[in-house]
């Protein structure tokens, strides 16, 4: 834009970073059964690593069970080995083509770490929204030495930007004390 900084495009970036947080955060497990638990999961199928998605369906027929129904019968090792090997505390029950995964109650200490690691998914979510206003700022800065916008609207400008990146980083603080009060009180 040659009058400055393209609004729209960072308010689209800073809503990026918010949904792949609000994404990360949805696949952590808080001792309700949620088919995005199994998100993160990588299969190999037929020679290549699939999303789990994409080889069975996931549902929750009870608050503490996921079902995954395995689409081809030959897959079920498969699907059971990557669940069993994601370091995310299941151990599927095998059931023909599906497989059922009780989730065990969450201890103290579990809880905590996933608090940690949510904290570690809203620092990297914040940074993400830095760039978008760093990138803005030099954007407006650049306007500014080339003679398309003045000083007055370089400040008013970086002051829109910078308010924009405010506004982002609180509702990642909100859904982030969100997940914990979940994640702590289950």
């Amino acid at each position: 834009m040659a009058d400055g900084v393209d609004f729209k495009d960072l308010k689209r970036r800073m809503e990026g970073a918010v949904s792949a947080f609000q994404h990360d955060l949805a696949s952590l497990r808080t001792g309700r059964a949620s088919a995005n638990l199994l998100d993160p999961i990588q299969v190999e199928a037929y020679g290549t690593p699939m999303p789990i998605n994409q080889v069975a369906t996931v549902s929750v027929p009870e608050p503490r069970m996921i079902s995954v129904s395995v689409w081809d019968q030959s897959m079920v090792n498969a699907v059971d080995r990557a669940i069993r090997e994601s370091n995310l505390g299941f151990n599927p029950i095998m059931d023909g083509s599906t497989l059922r995964i009780p989730l065990p109650e969450l201890n103290e200490e579990r809880r905590k770490e996933l608090v940690k690691i949510a904290h570690q998914y809203a620092e990297g979510a914040k940074v993400a929204a830095r760039h978008v206003r760093r990138d803005g700022m030099e954007h407006l800065k650049k306007a500014e030495k080339d003679g398309d916008i003045s000083q007055d609207e370089l400040h008013t400008q970086s002051e829109q930007v910078q308010k924009m990146t405010d506004e982002t980083i609180t509702v990642m603080d909100k859904l982030l004390t969100e997940k914990e009060a979940e994640i702590m009180h289950v």
